[in-house]
């Protein structure tokens, strides 16, 4: 059995968490494994998912609402150990400066464009899988 990679996805919009699961698929290139998806549509979700560890890449919205992405981005920089990569979704290509703020490893634009998310989520799943050999 192949292990399977863990994606945290946070957002306050379900159709927004539907779109990362779509554009990701079951597997986003042949060279990561298989991934399965937490949702979490509250900032408190996602500490708590992250407290329990096993997750090796988040996905974060920047536009999400009553806390964005962006925010608690830089929140989990400094409060989790070991912190798994963050790829953010941003709601302009103009604010790259604010997830590089937000110490996020990666970041695509809003709405989720299949291949350019697939690529980036496999990039930080490639990364991840290097740090733990």
């Amino acid at each position: 059995m192949q292990p399977t990679a863990t994606v945290l996805v946070y957002s306050d919009d379900s159709h927004t968490r539907e779109q990362v699961r779509l554009a990701a698929g079951r597997r986003p290139a042949p060279d990561v494994p298989p991934v399965s998806f937490v949702e979490c549509a509250t900032p408190a979700a996602v500490l708590s998912e992250l407290d329990k560890g096993g997750i090796d890449v988040c996905v974060f919205d920047g536009e999400s609402t009553p806390m964005g992405g962006m925010g608690l981005c830089r929140q989990i920089k400094d409060e989790i150990y070991e912190c798994p990569p963050v790829l953010l979704l941003m709601g302009r290509p103009q604010d790259a400066w604010l997830a590089t703020w937000s110490r996020a490893e990666s970041a695509v634009t809003l709405p989720v464009e299949p291949v350019e998310f697939a690529s980036a989520l496999a990039s930080l799943l490639r990364t991840r899988k290097l740090q733990s050999v």
